[in-house]
């Protein structure tokens, strides 16, 4: 594990709580798939009204995780932080094995007689 000085916790935890959102994960979710996307096109795809995902989004903006700009009238994101991607990798992993193996610990032995 990286050693993070005292003074930095603070932030670490800010960025954790950040995405300790489901429905910020499923922005960022689609927001990974699509590489850049509109608000309308974002909630329409995590399934949340336009105003939650503006307001998820701005979180995510302020926090430093995503980015956007303006084409015209539309405003696009795109995800900023690229340890994101990393991140949601790692944890998703984690919990595939421990899935696997409670599946596996579930499951009767097949030598039984």
């Amino acid at each position: 594990m990286v050693r993070v000085p005292t003074e930095a916790l603070e932030d670490v935890a800010r960025r954790f709580a950040l995405l300790g959102d489901p429905t910020r994960l499923r922005v960022l979710r689609e927001l990974h798939q699509a590489g850049e996307s509109t608000v309308s096109a974002l909630a329409e795809a995590a399934g949340v009204s336009v105003a939650n995902a503006s307001q998820h989004l701005g979180r995510l903006a302020l926090g430093g995780v995503v980015g956007r700009r303006r084409v015209g009238r539309t405003v696009v994101y795109r995800i900023t932080e690229p340890a994101i991607d990393q991140l949601c990798a790692i944890v998703c992993a984690s919990l595939s094995i421990e899935t696997e193996s409670a599946s596996a610990a579930d499951e009767p032995d097949a030598d039984v007689s």
